[in-house]
């Protein structure tokens, strides 16, 4: 849904016309924007300004809230794992792009000899480090230590 050609993530809206459009009332929009359910963008006087992203945001919150009977605590949670599962997703579209193109580079490549016992690809070296205090040796892991022994 976009009116008069507003992008959906543009923050045009006043709060009294996102209220009516999202079938709120104002002092809802507000305490949903202090609960950090919905972040409209601000004017330099720091008045709210509502985009239809927002709008239709404002009205998922409500339908969860009335319709399942979630609490706020755990819309907030929910919309929190929803942009989670979408940024996960966009970061497996890249990965799968990428290993595409390493595949193709690799068929391109196919001509050419191949060592024994397969192909070499080369691999960025990455250097990792996991801080475990139970994993060194000489500390008791687990309860194990020099009690009552």
């Amino acid at each position: 849904m976009n009116y008069g050609g507003v992008g959906d993530d543009i923050p045009v809206y006043v709060i009294s016309v996102a209220a009516e459009l999202s079938g709120l009332h104002p002092q809802t929009l507000r305490q949903y924007d202090r609960l950090g359910l919905v972040r409209p963008g601000r004017t330099s006087g720091r008045g709210r300004r509502y985009s239809m992203r927002d709008i239709r945001l404002l009205r998922e919150v409500q339908r969860l809230s009335q319709e399942e009977g979630i609490n706020l605590a755990g819309i907030k949670r929910i919309l929190e794992l929803q942009q989670e599962v979408e940024e996960l997703r966009e970061t497996v579209f890249h990965l799968h792009n990428e290993l595409e193109a390493a595949r193709s580079a690799v068929a391109r490549r196919g001509g050419a000899p191949r060592p024994k016992g397969g192909e070499l690809i080369p691999v960025r070296r990455t250097r990792v480090t996991i801080f475990n205090p139970a994993a060194h040796p000489g500390r008791p892991q687990d309860g194990q230590g020099d009690q009552g022994e």
